[in-house]
């Protein structure tokens, strides 16, 4: 029997990257998944290589009023969640200290933190006792990595949220866990709009800094989000899994 047959899944940001690796992963595991993204145009791309067993929701896990129309069309659909993936997130507003402006904190703190946290939140009364809860930080969390303040520090944040939930939540036993990535290769690398020499480069430079030599695949990441999402793990919560090729361990 597949790991997640039955299951009823949300992951946000689920259009692109780690997301979309995880929605593909759960689909063929048995689940049902939910998928969120900002733009329409990815999302339907998305939910057309997915396939079945999928529903798309556009939507911006920062913006309140979003996640109260996501979670009332599950409720209406499915009656129930089983799976919350948290992984929308954004890792591009970077400066050193003496240059961070309110603006990339405020953008940073708004999805990492304060989106994340409502994304929960909001779909507590639809989570199944017995449920699992994945939130996607970073290796960053750990890291002193110059030019990140802002982001490190909302990594770090996400950590802490799982060890609050874990304690919070276990009367209802729904399991908090905490994905800590490291580089991965995945579409954030289009975004800094580099040329393709540009980007073979950075990717051959970061590479040099892991362990294993090289970035993670998505589908690498995401067969780590389903093993802490299904009864693999029965007995993990309040952990962070490093998924960093050593990166962060050494």
């Amino acid at each position: 029997m597949n790991k997640l047959t039955g299951k009823i899944a949300v992951i946000t940001g689920g259009s692109s990257g780690i997301g979309l690796s995880a929605a593909r992963e759960f689909v063929a595991e048995g689940a049902y998944v939910y998928v969120t993204g900002r733009r329409q145009s990815a999302l339907d791309l998305a939910v057309a290589d997915i396939g079945k067993n999928v529903t798309g929701v556009q939507g911006d896990s920062s913006n309140l009023t979003d996640l109260d129309r996501l979670y009332r069309q599950i409720a209406e659909e499915q009656g129930r969640i089983d799976i919350l993936f948290a992984n929308s997130g954004i890792g591009n507003q970077r400066a050193p200290l003496g240059e961070i402006t309110e603006e990339q904190f405020d953008l940073t703190f708004n999805i990492n933190v304060r989106g994340l946290l409502f994304t929960v939140q909001k779909a507590l009364p639809l989570i199944s006792n017995g449920g699992s809860i994945v939130l996607n930080s970073s290796a960053a969390s750990i890291k002193g990595r110059p030019a990140m303040t802002v982001y490190s520090a909302s990594k770090a944040a996400v950590r802490s949220f799982a060890r609050t939930w874990t304690t919070e939540m276990k009367d209802r036993n729904i399991r908090v866990n905490v994905l800590g990535t490291g580089y991965t290769d995945t579409p954030f690398f289009d975004a800094l709009e580099l040329t393709a020499e540009q980007t073979n480069a950075l990717k051959a430079d970061i590479a040099t800094r892991v362990p294993l030599g090289r970035l993670a695949r998505p589908e690498e990441v995401a067969k780590a989000v389903v093993f802490l999402a299904s009864e693999d793990s029965s007995y993990v919560a309040g952990h962070e899994l490093f998924v960093d090729g050593g990166f962060a361990q050494i």
